[in-house]
């Protein structure tokens, strides 16, 4: 038990969560520009929704049978389910991969691409948000707001300079919006599972189930040739399955032993990177004084949202009367 808690201290230890919240965030950002270089690489139409749903699934799929793998091969008793457990993981699988990336690539299809970006966030102000009611220790509060507002702001000004028309559709912005909610309230019922189940292998399940039900969806639309696989177009795809990997599994491992809130609002700097990976790696794409002021204000959000509400000076005053009272 006592090595239990060591190996999983660090994912409560504020700095380390900060990194590996972080972490995963940027590893999400890459996938913009990965996925661009993809879809071009393997020869996908942009209109093409079925080949692009099938594309994720099987990163997905990929990407939950390489955690499974690795569970089995290092804690293949953390892999049991009971039968009262699967129809949640289930539910978990259709939230946070199917539903949530079904409404994604249909409303990007139907949005421009700084709506996409800003409602993309929406996930973030849903927990957030959401979280004040469920628990009672991720309350919202005047840290909390300001840092979403800050981080927001950083959000829209990296995209400013875009189509930023008030044109509202339900199945774009609409679906945009209902991706956001699946997300989030995915977010809150992998905390409550990953309670009683190994986050790395609760994250393999739900994703094996959620691109289960994606490949069920878009492979019956499916054309003839719709994707061609080069080299390059398998390298890319490694990477997405490495990258689903590792970010779903260290960001789960997060959500078990941390505030769903406070954690989620690492997020806004999903689209920052993705905006500057974008600019370094994409030709035709540069980096703007925007984009540099966005990421001030990004970094500035979360450092107000993580300041500590005990001053320096209350700090110091209580640890000297701890040591008074050792030292009496």
């Amino acid at each position: 038990m006592q090595s239990i808690k060591r190996n999983t201290r660090f994912l409560t230890n504020k700095y380390w969560v900060i990194f590996i919240a972080v972490f995963c965030s940027i590893l999400w950002g890459s996938a913009f520009p990965v996925l661009k270089f993809s879809y071009e690489e393997l020869g996908m139409a942009e209109d093409d929704l079925s080949a692009k749903i099938v594309f994720a699934g099987m990163r997905f799929m990929m990407a939950s049978l390489l955690l499974l793998v690795i569970m089995f091969l290092v804690d293949k008793r953390s892999l049991k389910l009971s039968w009262q457990q699967l129809p949640a993981i289930i539910g978990l699988g259709i939230l946070s991969t199917s539903l949530q990336y079904f409404f994604f690539y249909n409303g990007l299809a139907h949005t421009s691409g700084m709506k996409a970006s800003i409602l993309n966030s929406s996930e973030t102000f849903f927990v957030v948000f959401l979280a004040h009611f469920i628990y009672s220790d991720d309350r919202l509060d005047w840290r909390k707001f300001c840092g979403l507002m800050t981080g927001f702001g950083g959000i829209v000004l990296a995209n400013w300079g875009q189509d930023a028309s008030l044109n509202f559709s339900f199945g774009g912005e609409g679906f945009m919006l209902l991706s956001g909610l699946a997300g989030a309230l995915g977010t809150f019922l992998s905390k409550r599972l990953s309670a009683s189940i190994h986050p790395f292998a609760l994250t393999g399940w739900q994703m094996f189930a959620g691109a289960f039900f994606m490949l069920l969806i878009g492979m019956p639309g499916l054309e003839a040739h719709a994707i061609s696989f080069t080299l390059k177009g398998w390298w890319l795809f490694i990477y997405t399955v490495i990258l689903s990997a590792a970010a779903f599994a260290l960001w789960t491992a997060l959500l078990k032993y941390n505030k769903a809130g406070e954690v989620s609002l690492y997020k806004f700097v999903v689209p920052v990177a993705g905006t500057a990976l974008s600019a370094v790696f994409i030709p035709g794409e540069h980096l703007t004084m925007n984009t540099f002021v966005a990421l001030v204000l990004v970094a500035a959000g979360i450092a107000v949202v993580n300041r500590n509400k005990t001053s320096g000076w209350q700090l110091f005053k209580k640890k000297s009367q701890a040591y008074q009272q050792i030292y009496k």
